[in-house]
C-alpha cells in the first residue's frame, strides 16, 4: 500500500510561495491533482497526504518532491558502506565454463557498448543489410555489423533511468550489471543511489516457496536485512528513489510465474517511479514492453574491446601469449567472428592458453563454440528452459539447423524472411514422432522454434524485423559442413557436387571443415584433384605455362618437393606476366623448407631479384630507382659464381641507369628510356635464366589462372589440414599439381602398371 507522505515546515513555505508567484489559491489545485479540497488542505497544513497527491502537487507547482516531504534523514554512504561487502561477494567475481577458478571481475571487465536500437526492430531489406558485408571480403565481420552509434554501457545508465538491456546469449548482460552493481557500491556510479543486485530466478524461487508470495519490495527489504539494514531503512530507500534496482535475466524466470514477475516489476516501477531500474533479458525471449522503460541492446565486442579482453585475461599468467592470440585471431577472420561474442570469445581464451594456439581443425572448435550455446551454458548455470517441442533433443536441433544452413547457403542466403526459415523448421518437425500434421498447428509450432532457438541459443537472430542470419557466418559455414557429411550412403554424391563449387571462393571454409569433419577424406581430395585438373585441361597457353614451370622446376637443385618448385615459378610467373598480386605462399605450404631455402638457394634467389627488377620496371611510384637498384646489385651479385656471362650483361643495364641520388634526372631518363631499356633486360632474361617471358592472356584466361590457383591452394590447405588422409593419396597429389595435364596422365598410367 502507498506510504502517505508530510510536508516539512520549510516545504509548506516554498509551496505558498510558488502558489502566490503563479497567482492561484489552494481552490486552483482542485481538479488538477484531486477531485475534493481535503487533501489540499492537508498539504498546507502539514498533514499527511497520499503520496501520488503529494506528488502531483508538487509538480503542479514545479517543485522536487523529496525536498518539500518532511522524509527521515537517510545517510546512503552509511547505508552504502553496509551493503557493499555483500555486493563485492555476489557480484565481484566471475567463473563460467571449464574455468578452474574464479576471476576477479575488475581484471577481466571490458566496457559494454549499447546500441539505443534494438537490431531486430529496424525496418531494414535483405539488400540493405547485404551492404558491405559480402563473404568474399576479407571483413567477414561485416555479416553482423552495426553501424548504429554505441554509447558506453554507464552511460546508458546515467541517461535512461528506468533501463530493459536486451543482449543474445552470452552478450555479456549479467557481467554488466555486476559491474554496475560494484561501481555504485563504491561510490563511482549513481553515487546517491544504494546498488540492490537481484537475480530474477532467484526471486521466482523465494516467491515459489512463500506463501503469501512476497512482492518485490518484500524481496528487496530481505535482501537488505542480511546486509544489517533496516527493514524501514530498505523501504525509505524505495521510497524516496534512492535504489539502484538491477534485475538480472528475465529470461531465466521459471515457466509458470513470469506473468507474475513481470506484473510485480511494473507495479513496483510505478509505484517507487524514482529508483533506477535496469533488467536485463535475452533477445527474443520475452513478448512484454515495460511501460516508461527506454529499452536497448548489448552490442557485439568490436576489435578493440576483444584485444582488451585478451590482454587482460592473459595479463598476468602470460602477457605475451595475449599479444600471439590477438595475432592469431587477426590473421584466422573465421574465429575472429566468434570473439565478438563474450562467452565465445572467453572460450577461445580459455582454448588458447591450454595450447598456445587454436586448433588445426577448426571444426572440433566450432563444435565446441556450438555445445556451448546449445546445452553447456545454460547447464553450468543450474537453468530450464520452457521445452516447445519436447521430441527437439540437442542432436535434433543440429540436425535441424544443419538442414537450415544446407539449404540457405546453397542458394546463397545469408539473411532469410522469417516466414521461409519458419518453412524450413515446419519440413523437419513435420517427419519427428506425434508431430502435428495440421498446417496452421505446425505453423505455429515452427515460430515458437525459432524464437526458442534465438532466445536460448543465440545461433539464429533477427537482423531487422522479420529477416533473419545465424548468428556468424562461421556457424552457418560449420552447419553446412555437418549437413554435408551426415548420411554416408550419399555421401560420396554429395562431396560430387561440393567440388563443383571449388572455385567459388564463399565455399572455401566449409571446404576445409568438411575435410576435417570426415573419417578418412581420401575421396573429397580426389575429387578436388580431378576437378582441379579439368580447369586446365582444355586451354593450351595455360598448359604451355604449365610445361614451363614444370622445365624450370626440374632445373633446381636441392632436397625440395618438386610440387613445392613449381608453385614457386607459377605464382612468380602469376605476378610477373599477369600483374596479378597473388600470396607467394602455396610453395610454402608445400614445402615448409622451401621458406628457409630461399634465403641460401642462390639459383631461386637470382631468379626471383630478376623477376623483381622486371616486376619494378613497370612501376614508377614506389621509389623505383632505388628499388630497382637494389633488384639489379642483388641480381649481380648472386649471378656472380652461377652465371658469368649473365654478370656481364646485368653489369651494362646497371650502368645505364643515372645515379641514384638525383631522383629527378632518373625519372626524365626513364621516360625518355625506360620502356626499351625493360624490354632488354627482359630479353637477357630469357636467354640466361628463361624467365621473364611476356605472354599474352585474355580476360577470361587470367580469371582461370586465378581460379586455377586459388583452387590448388585450397586442395593444398585441405590437404595439410588436421585430416586422415593416406599416404599413397598425398603422394599422388603432391606429385601431380600444377602438372601439364599429360604429364598428369603420363604419371596415372605409371601408377596403374
Amino acid at each position: 500500500m502507498t506510504r502517505s507522505l508530510t510536508a516539512s515546515t520549510k516545504g509548506i513555505q516554498l509551496a505558498k510561495q510558488k502558489l502566490i508567484g503563479k497567482g492561484w489559491n489552494q481552490k486552483n489545485l482542485i481538479g488538477f491533482v484531486c477531485e475534493s479540497r481535503q487533501p489540499i488542505s492537508n498539504f498546507f497544513n502539514g498533514k499527511p497526504v497520499d503520496r501520488s497527491i503529494f506528488v502531483s502537487i508538487c509538480n503542479k507547482l514545479s517543485l522536487d518532491w523529496q525536498k518539500i516531504a518532511d522524509l527521515p534523514n537517510l545517510d546512503v554512504q552509511v547505508i552504502r558502506d553496509k551493503v557493499r561487502a555483500d555486493i563485492q561477494h555476489r557480484c565481484g567475481t566471475m567463473q563460467v565454463l571449464d574455468m578452474t577458478q574464479p576471476i576477479v571481475l575488475d581484471e577481466i571487465y571490458t566496457t559494454v557498448n549499447i546500441l539505443e536500437t534494438i537490431t531486430g526492430r529496424r525496418r531494414l531489406g535483405i539488400n540493405k543489410l547485404l551492404e558491405n558485408c559480402t563473404p568474399e571480403m576479407s571483413d567477414r565481420i561485416g555479416l553482423g555489423r552495426i553501424t548504429e552509434k554505441r554509447i558506453p554501457g554507464p552511460e546508458a545508465v546515467n541517461k535512461y533511468p528506468k533501463l530493459m538491456v536486451w543482449g543474445k546469449p552470452g552478450a555479456g548482460k549479467t557481467t554488466f550489471l555486476k559491474y554496475l552493481a560494484i561501481q555504485c557500491a563504491v561510490g563511482q556510479l549513481q553515487q546517491g543511489k544504494i546498488p540492490i543486485f537481484i537475480t530474477l530466478k532467484d526471486f521466482t524461487y523465494f516467491t515459489n516457496s512463500c506463501y503469501p508470495r512476497p512482492n518485490l519490495l518484500e524481496y528487496i527489504n530481505q535482501q537488505l536485512a542480511k546486509c544489517k539494514v533496516a527493514k524501514t531503512e530498505s523501504a525509505e530507500l524505495c521510497e524516496q528513489g534512492k535504489a539502484l534496482i538491477l534485475l538480472d535475466g528475465l529470461d531465466e524466470v521459471i515457466q509458470g510465474y513470469s506473468y507474475s514477475v513481470i506484473n510485480q516489476i511494473q507495479q513496483f516501477s510505478d509505484q517507487y517511479r524514482d529508483n533506477s531500474i535496469v533488467i536485463t533479458c535475452r533477445i527474443a525471449a520475452k513478448e512484454y514492453t515495460f511501460q516508461g522503460f527506454t529499452e536497448v541492446e548489448v552490442a557485439d565486442f568490436d576489435k578493440q574491446q576483444i584485444q582488451t579482453f585478451a590482454q587482460k585475461w592473459f595479463q598476468q599468467k602470460d602477457p605475451v601469449k595475449a599479444e600471439r592470440f590477438i595475432e592469431k585471431l587477426e590473421y584466422n577472420k573465421q574465429i575472429q567472428e566468434l570473439a565478438t561474442n563474450p562467452l565465445l570469445l572467453t572460450l577461445l581464451c580459455l582454448v588458447f592458453g591450454e595450447t598456445a594456439d587454436f586448433p588445426s581443425n577448426r571444426s572440433e572448435l566450432y563444435k565446441e563454440g556450438v555445445d556451448v550455446l546449445l546445452k553447456k551454458w545454460d547447464a553450468k548455470r543450474n537453468i530450464e528452459r520452457n521445452v516447445v517441442y519436447r521430441k527437439l533433443s540437442v542432436i535434433r536441433k543440429e540436425d535441424l539447423l544443419s538442414q537450415v544452413a544446407w539449404t540457405t547457403f546453397e542458394s546463397g542466403d545469408y539473411f532469410f524472411k522469417q516466414r521461409k526459415v519458419e518453412g524450413y523448421i515446419a519440413d523437419y518437425i513435420r517427419n519427428l514422432p506425434d508431430a502435428k500434421t495440421d498446417p496452421e498447428a505446425l505453423q505455429l509450432d515452427s515460430e515458437k522454434i525459432l524464437k526458442s532457438i534465438e532466445a536460448q541459443h543465440g545461433l539464429l537472430v533477427e537482423r531487422a524485423k522479420g529477416i533473419y542470419s545465424f548468428s556468424h557466418l562461421t556457424f552457418q559455414e560449420y552447419f553446412t559442413a555437418r549437413k554435408i557429411v551426415s548420411d554416408p550412403q550419399v555421401l560420396e554424391q554429395v562431396l560430387q557436387c561440393l567440388v563443383e563449387r571449388i572455385t567459388e571462393t564463399r565455399w572455401r571454409e566449409v571446404f576445409l571443415l568438411v575435410v576435417g569433419m570426415l573419417p578418412r577424406a581420401d575421396c573429397l581430395l580426389h575429387l578436388m584433384k580431378h576437378q582441379v585438373n579439368r580447369l586446365a585441361a582444355t586451354d593450351k597457353k595455360l598448359q604451355q605455362l604449365l610445361g614451363w614451370v614444370q622445365e624450370k622446376s626440374k632445373s633446381v637443385v636441392g632436397n625440395y618437393k618438386l610440387a613445392a618448385i613449381r608453385a614457386f615459378y607459377f605464382s612468380h610467373a602469376l605476378n610477373l606476366d599477369l600483374n596479378l598480386s597473388r600470396a607467394l605462399d602455396l610453395d610454402f605450404d608445400l614445402d615448409v623448407c622451401l621458406n628457409r631455402a630461399l634465403d641460401f638457394d642462390l639459383d631461386l634467389n637470382l631468379n626471383r631479384a630478376l623477376d623483381c627488377a622486371l616486376n619494378l620496371s613497370f612501376n614508377l611510384n614506389f621509389n623505383l630507382d632505388l628499388n630497382l637498384n637494389r633488384a639489379l646489385d642483388c641480381a649481380l651479385n648472386l649471378s656472380l659464381d652461377l652465371d658469368p656471362e649473365l654478370k656481364k650483361a646485368l653489369q651494362l643495364f646497371r650502368n645505364q641507369l643515372p645515379r641514384r641520388d638525383n631522383k629527378t634526372k632518373f625519372k626524365q631518363w626513364w621516360h625518355t628510356n625506360g620502356q626499351a631499356w625493360t624490354e632488354q633486360l627482359r630479353v637477357v632474361m630469357i636467354e640466361y635464366r628463361n624467365i621473364g617471358h611476356k605472354r599474352q592472356f585474355s580476360h577470361n584466361q587470367k580469371k582461370l589462372l586465378n581460379q586455377y590457383y586459388d583452387a590448388n591452394k585450397l586442395l593444398v590447405d585441405c590437404l595439410n589440414s588436421d585430416c586422415y588422409v593416406s599416404r599413397e593419396v598425398r603422394q599422388e597429389i603432391e606429385d601431380t599439381l600444377l602438372l601439364p595435364i599429360a604429364q598428369i596422365r603420363q604419371h596415372q598410367q605409371k601408377s596403374q602398371r
